[in-house]
């Protein structure tokens, strides 16, 4: 019987366990030493999984379409209006809200990383935080769009805003069209995560 000995070479790389292990390996390295508070993970797995949520953006879309005054606090300080109602936060620090006409569409970005305004939006999809996404949509948003399902015609001027570390946005769509004694709560239901990020337009479900 013979035996293979497959030897290392000193300068190879180790394999790197997946992102997911190492995170718990530290946490468990951590709470070993007492460093984490009771209550700490489970606290912010709650935000990140209920109170960071593109609803609260919605919220915000269907109160700004059924309340002018409202509509022009969002479009002038958008920082102001989201924390009348307690949604700023880690990543919503502040809000510079995008609002959307018959001849100008938004459409948000992050260029270098993933960031979005976390407390209104959501954590980003998994296509947002894609290099194709991030580096094709500064130059060719329309075709982007398409691709996604979204057409837009050629005499609508296409804004792309590239998210910054100091500043986060939303993109305040149109009112469709049909929606004409709808309810916040009912318009609220078709503001998609997609719509604020500017890539989706607000649908009218057919009757």
């Amino acid at each position: 019987m013979s035996v293979t000995i497959e030897h290392t070479p000193e300068n190879a790389t180790p394999a790197q366990a997946p992102a997911a292990d190492r995170a718990w390996a530290l946490f468990r390295a951590l709470d070993g030493k007492g460093l984490v508070p009771e209550g700490y993970v489970e606290g912010w797995k709650k935000t990140f999984e209920e109170d960071f949520s593109p609803h609260r953006g919605a919220e915000l879309v269907a109160r700004a379409w059924t309340d002018d005054e409202f509509r022009q606090l969002l479009l002038t300080d958008g920082t102001e209006a989201v924390g009348t109602y307690g949604y700023l936060g880690p990543q919503g620090e502040y809000i510079v809200a995008l609002e959307d006409t018959p001849t100008l569409k938004n459409v948000i970005v992050c260029s270098l990383c993933s960031c979005t305004a976390w407390p209104i939006l959501g954590l980003p999809p998994t296509w947002y935080k894609s290099f194709e996404y991030r580096a094709r949509v500064v130059r060719e948003p329309r075709k982007v769009l398409s691709e996604m399902g979204t057409d837009i015609p050629e005499g609508v001027e296409i804004r792309v805003y590239d998210t910054t570390a100091e500043t986060r946005y939303i993109v305040l769509p149109q009112r469709p069209a049909g929606t004409e004694g709808w309810s916040r709560e009912q318009l609220q239901q078709i503001v998609t995560k997609d719509c604020l990020i500017g890539v989706a337009i607000p649908q009218v479900p057919s009757a």
